[in-house]
């Protein structure tokens, strides 16, 4: 009965169907919801929303799962035995990738942005090991939302934080070994490595490649000389199909990142010219590229 009083007019509610809620008291179980089910019926223009199955708390939380899927075009990654043909016609394998995700935030139906707790918000997927390719972000709000937006590297602040504030998948002698330049105090945002015939041979007659794509637009050098910010957003939108998060039940999200539009899309990338790409100019390019890998193939909202 206290459907009536949550909804604004509730008492003038009562009122009106003040007869039906007598019967249903008076009557058995059945006639019971029978009367229950009429009188939602009758003013469901109104605002009942006994029944309303899509309905949450706002003081709950739930969990959310974002599931990165790897692909090379319509092919899955495959490490070290893959071949593939970049749009230079270069064929190439893939030994390592790895990168960075970070700064989750979410954005309700109303325009709110929800922001992930920072501390809990940095996550290190690696190719190798598939059970870095699943975040699971818990005690989210529940709520409607219309997009979720991410950072592919590691934000400036927390670049220059002190190493002991640094800890987790950003420990840079645990989990984050190898995607940090002691030299240049800052993480790799970005790496992919691998072999390519078309390659430059380097000095020892090998024609593999490298991609190490970092910087935050922080100072380098004495004088500090501000470097460039390779930072880059990515924004899901869920369109009319809000990701429902809800206290029991988990939404997922499917994302894939296709190792091919590293090497195209605002810029052609050739390894036949540049197979290793660190901290130089090029590294833009790079970054402007693989910004657009990036892309939801599915939303669901009834995981149980």
């Amino acid at each position: 009965m206290m459907v009536f009083f949550k909804h604004p007019y509730g008492f003038l509610l009562f009122q009106k169907y003040h007869s039906i809620i007598q019967l249903i008291i008076q009557k058995d179980l059945t006639m019971k919801l029978q009367y229950l089910l009429f009188a939602c019926f009758l003013f469901a223009g109104s605002g009942c929303d006994l029944f309303e199955s899509d309905g949450f708390n706002v003081d709950d939380k739930g969990t959310l799962k974002v599931v990165f899927d790897n692909v090379v075009g319509d092919k899955d990654l495959t490490l070290n035995s893959g071949s593939y043909v970049n749009a230079a016609g270069e064929t190439f394998n893939v030994t390592t990738l790895k990168y960075f995700i970070s700064n989750i935030k979410l954005t309700t139906e109303e325009g709110k942005v929800v922001v992930y707790p920072q501390e809990s918000s940095y996550f290190l997927l690696d190719e190798s090991d598939p059970t870095s390719l699943t975040l699971t972000l818990t005690d989210v709000p529940a709520g409607n939302y219309k997009s979720l937006t991410y950072m592919i590297g590691v934000d400036s602040l927390r670049n220059t934080m002190d190493v002991s504030k640094r800890t987790g998948n950003l420990d840079i002698a645990g989990k984050a070994k190898g995607m940090y330049w002691s030299w240049n105090s800052g993480y790799i945002f970005f790496k992919m490595e691998g072999a390519s015939p078309q390659a430059k041979p380097a000095a020892d007659g090998t024609t593999n490649y490298r991609y190490h794509i970092g910087q935050y637009g922080g100072g380098f050098g004495t004088p500090p000389v501000k470097t460039i910010n390779n930072l880059k957003n990515s924004t899901l939108t869920f369109g009319t199909d809000m990701l429902k998060v809800r206290k029991n039940k988990t939404p997922q999200v499917e994302v894939k990142m296709d190792v091919l539009k590293v090497f195209t899309g605002q810029y052609t990338m050739k390894l036949a010219e540049n197979p290793v790409i660190m901290v130089n100019p090029l590294g833009a390019n790079v970054s402007a590229n693989y910004i657009q890998a990036y892309a939801l193939v599915s939303m669901k909202n009834n995981v149980p």
